[in-house]
């Protein structure tokens, strides 16, 4: 079976999918037509929110390989503030991610403030807003996401 690290990263990958997916059937006429979705309908709202999930679970694989394991009730403030303790705050990831990069130097705080930033705008469009206005947020979530779970996902690969 799998370590529990590799299972959340695997979902982190899944999630991104999800959002990708859902961008995609929200732009293209064609794919709406095959699932007979009307014209005007889009999934902006959800891209956000499994952006958000994606960092979520990126966050989760590698404080578990730190032997940090963050559970309910508040797991997502939790997940926040270990990620911010354990990660950014001891430089750990800096270290890490300077390896990967070795010219460019991403510094943890960056991913630290991508993870806030989603996370917070995972509650503002999931619950207040209408799905048609989110779409520059949702395209922003979903880079974000991509290059938070890109960078995690180099980083356990090192370990």
């Amino acid at each position: 079976m799998d370590s529990m690290d590799e299972i959340y990263i695997e979902r982190a990958n899944n999630e991104l999918l999800a959002a990708y997916s859902l961008k995609k059937l929200s732009e293209e006429p064609d794919a709406k037509k095959i699932f007979n979705i009307p014209l005007d309908t889009t999934f902006f709202s959800s891209v956000i929110s499994h952006s958000y999930y994606a960092i979520f679970y990126a966050a989760k694989s590698i404080l578990l390989t730190k032997g940090i394991k963050t559970v309910s009730p508040e797991i997502h403030r939790k997940t926040l503030e270990a990620f911010k303790k354990y990660l950014v705050e001891t430089g750990i990831l800096d270290v890490k991610l300077l390896e990967i990069y070795k010219s460019i130097v991403i510094r943890a705080d960056a991913l630290f403030e991508i993870f806030k930033a989603e996370k917070k705008k995972r509650g503002d469009f999931t619950y207040t807003t209408i799905p048609q206005a989110n779409k520059g947020f949702a395209e922003d979530s979903l880079k974000n996401a991509q290059i938070f779970v890109s960078n995690i996902e180099k980083t356990l690969r090192k370990k």
